[in-house]
């Protein structure tokens, strides 16, 4: 069974934000304007991404 992915792409900038939200944002391996990743499905990734949800977007879940 194939694991479940999810691509995010940054939509926003980390300028002027807290540390730990650029932090998050390398842990998701993002670092530029509309950059992807595809990235396991997993809580821990999730959790990632509710706390930038305003500097990244879910484009695709598989």
């Amino acid at each position: 069974m194939a694991k479940k992915t999810v691509i995010v792409e940054q939509i926003g900038s980390p300028i002027r934000r807290k540390e730990d939200q650029r932090a998050t944002l390398v842990g998701l391996g993002l670092n530029k304007l509309h950059r992807r990743r595809e990235l396991e499905d997993t809580p821990a990734i999730r959790g990632m991404i509710s706390k930038v949800s305003h500097l990244v977007r879910v484009v695709d879940e598989k």
